[in-house]
């Protein structure tokens, strides 16, 4: 599923995840890793990106990275980044942001998951969590797989 994001809410991935809390999961499919782009800010240095990624796996995550495509509002790739999700709680969910120095959140027209280079946890195949990525989106935002 993808959104358009306004362009005065745009805020985007990448750095260290700044914080992490439990929040009430919502209604996915299993087995699934769900990711919500859920909000976006512009800071001094650049935007700051915030997701929420619930562990459906069936497994705890002792660790989860993400490739991120960022592309502009042409639609030009700006930047691939690595998003460290580092671990997810089984059926919990966890919000996390990053830092992109430099993006221009205005400029941001969308997020594509490239890839997920690490999917680590007893039990699960390597693949799995790009095989459960389900994606979405708060309203205006453009992020999917």
């Amino acid at each position: 599923m993808t959104f358009r994001f306004a362009p005065a809410l745009a805020v985007l991935l990448l750095a260290l995840p700044a914080s992490a809390q439990e929040t009430a999961p919502a209604a996915i499919p299993d087995p699934s890793l769900a990711l919500e782009l859920n909000a976006l800010q512009q800071g001094e240095s650049g935007c700051r990106v915030t997701f929420l990624a619930t562990n459906g796996l069936g497994a705890p995550l002792e660790r989860a990275a993400v490739e991120v495509a960022l592309f502009d509002a042409s639609g030009a790739i700006d930047r691939i980044v690595n998003l460290d999700f580092k671990a997810l709680a089984e059926d919990k969910t966890k919000v996390l942001q990053f830092e992109l120095s430099g993006l221009d959140c205005a400029n941001l027209g969308r997020v594509l998951v490239n890839d997920i280079p690490a999917c680590e946890g007893a039990g699960l195949e390597p693949g799995a969590c790009l095989a459960g990525l389900t994606t979405s989106a708060r309203p205006d935002i453009e992020f999917g797989v």
